[in-house]
């Protein structure tokens, strides 16, 4: 929480490989995820052409705007089909504009279970609201 905050469009060339990662909105932590990659991460985190397996916040973040929240599980109501549906669609490109305009923190850890444990601490610390460790 001491680094001063970024986003995705300012990231500054010599940051860490892997680690966690934080967005927020003003005062407002939305996400946290953890990546071997941050800088990638990030950017499919918001990059126009990111799907809804890359741009995964975003497409969260449309799920909520839209109502759709439950998985269906079938062919109609699928993640593809909804990234593709008229209502949905439009309100996904603008969550992943929305989610580059973000405010990011990061913190290096290379180790995998240490960053799995640091996403989950800092998550439950700032009661992230986008966050879901739920079992599929």
């Amino acid at each position: 929480m001491k680094m001063e905050p970024v986003t995705v469009a300012t990231l500054p060339k010599d940051m860490p490989t892997s680690g966690i990662y934080l967005f927020s909105e003003g005062d407002e932590h939305l996400y946290v995820g953890r990546t071997n990659t941050i800088r990638k991460r990030l950017q499919n985190h918001c990059r126009p052409s990111s799907g809804h397996n890359s741009a995964t916040f975003a497409f969260r973040l449309a799920r909520q705007i839209t109502g759709k929240i439950t998985a269906t599980y079938t062919e109609k109501g699928s993640r593809e089909y909804l990234q593709s549906h008229p209502e949905f669609g439009p309100v996904f490109i603008e969550q992943r504009a929305r989610v580059r305009n973000m405010s990011v923190r990061y913190v290096s850890e290379p180790d995998p279970m240490r960053q799995a444990l640091l996403e989950m601490y800092v998550s439950v610390s700032l009661g992230t609201p986008h966050n879901d460790f739920d079992n599929h």
